[in-house]
């Protein structure tokens, strides 16, 4: 599988949108990827908005940066109390400072905001908080999957596809850097 080895963080909270939290988590397992939900505590259950529950592996102060290979935000309204978290955000922006992939959709991208990873970066979001993002430093554009660097945005469920396939990919492309440069030694 050719995520086979990848660890990735999946943040969680009360009223995250069902799809952007399940559809990376099952695209990720998929290609082989192991992915950890990470919420406020170990063992306690997220309800999404429609109220499908989505149990903590780890809580937010056990997670550790140098133990994923990237982090999935999803969007609906969990971004706003998952950036009420400072444990969050500091995964968040400490993935984002090992120059790991940082992906997020929709609402999610409050999270960056308040990390203070965007500014001077191209992104997109649900155009609801297009303003948040721009005044946070952001080139906002209007696209399905927007990347640059290690950040990975997009807008809404529909674009879900891209998304993914442009997370797996860059997940796979630094498997295929590391797995390089470690045969070169």
């Amino acid at each position: 599988m050719e995520l086979s080895g990848t660890r990735v963080a999946v943040l969680a909270e009360e009223n995250y949108e069902d799809l952007e939290l399940w559809y990376p988590v099952l695209r990720l397992r998929e290609a082989g990827a192991e992915v950890k939900i990470v919420g406020p505590k170990a063992g306690e259950t997220s309800k999404s908005k429609y109220g499908y529950p989505a149990r903590a592996d780890l809580g937010m102060d056990e997670a550790r940066a140098g133990d994923f290979d990237a982090i999935v935000v999803p969007g609906g309204y969990a971004p706003d109390r998952m950036r009420r978290h400072p444990a969050m955000l500091n995964l968040v922006r400490a993935i984002h400072e090992a120059g790991k992939p940082v992906a997020f959709i929709c609402h999610a991208g409050w999270v960056p905001i308040s990390a203070g990873i965007l500014r001077g970066r191209t992104v997109t979001s649900v155009s609801a908080i297009k303003d948040d993002m721009v005044n946070a430093g952001a080139r906002w554009i209007d696209e399905e999957v927007v990347v640059d660097g290690n950040l990975i945005s997009s807008r809404t469920p529909p674009d879900l596809p891209a998304f993914c396939r442009e997370l797996i990919g860059a997940l796979a492309s630094r498997r295929v850097s590391a797995t390089r440069a470690g045969s070169a030694r």
